[in-house]
């Protein structure tokens, strides 16, 4: 399902959710317009690698470990890649910075990325292969969303079998099949080398519905 919008009007104009939204856009737009050995050290440089942040932590070295936990977050593999996780960003997050405020949106987007890193690093620790990608951190939105806004409604595209429609639905609805969709792609992914990291989404989700009460109270979504 491809969300559109979604129902809650907010109370104030989503200034970081849009910042981080052109910010992710221009680190891409960037990698597009490097050569492939350019493109290849900035992924090397910028990105989670399970066994490099490993080593870092074995080794007491905190500032090696955390830089990539929050680069990693900004980088992205493809059109695809950045568009999805924009749309999901721009139709869920503001609801997210209006409850909380601007500042502790900001932290809580970063620490549900970090979040996500880790456990994918955790389960894969030996892995030598990149990650990137906000979509960890933009799974604890949609966690923090579900638990904020249950009441919402959401505008998608749903394709059924070889037709699309568009069909407002519960947001609970649409958040309970993603969240169950990601867990059946990530425990059918065990032992199995895939490209994306699906305990990111995962433990992002999770974390974004334990954590966000202690950013800020609920508010009602109208």
């Amino acid at each position: 399902m491809i969300p559109l919008r979604d129902t809650p009007k907010t109370r104030r104009f989503p200034v970081v959710n849009t910042i981080l939204i052109i910010l992710n856009v221009y680190v891409f737009v960037r990698q597009l317009s490097l050569t492939n050995n350019q493109l290849s050290a900035m992924v090397l440089q910028y990105s989670l690698i399970p066994i490099r942040l490993t080593h870092s932590l074995a080794a007491g070295n905190l500032p090696a470990a955390l830089v990539p936990l929050l680069t990693y977050q900004f980088m992205h593999g493809s059109w695809l890649h950045i568009g999805s996780n924009m749309l999901y960003l721009w139709v869920f997050g503001d609801n997210i910075e209006d409850r909380v405020g601007h500042f502790r949106y900001l932290i809580f987007y970063l620490l549900m990325g970090l979040l996500a890193g880790l456990l994918q690093a955790f389960l894969d620790a030996g892995s030598p292969i990149p990650i990137i990608g906000a979509s960890g951190a933009v799974a604890g939105v949609l966690g923090a969303y579900l638990v904020s806004c249950p009441q919402a409604r959401v505008l998608a595209i749903i394709p059924l079998f070889l037709v699309f429609t568009i069909a407002e639905i519960p947001a609970v609805l649409f958040l309970g099949f993603w969240f169950i969709l990601q867990l059946f792609s990530g425990f059918t992914s065990i032992g199995v080398d895939v490209s994306i990291a699906w305990w990111a989404h995962i433990g992002g989700f999770v974390a974004g519905m334990a954590l966000i009460s202690f950013f800020g109270k609920r508010r009602e979504c109208k």
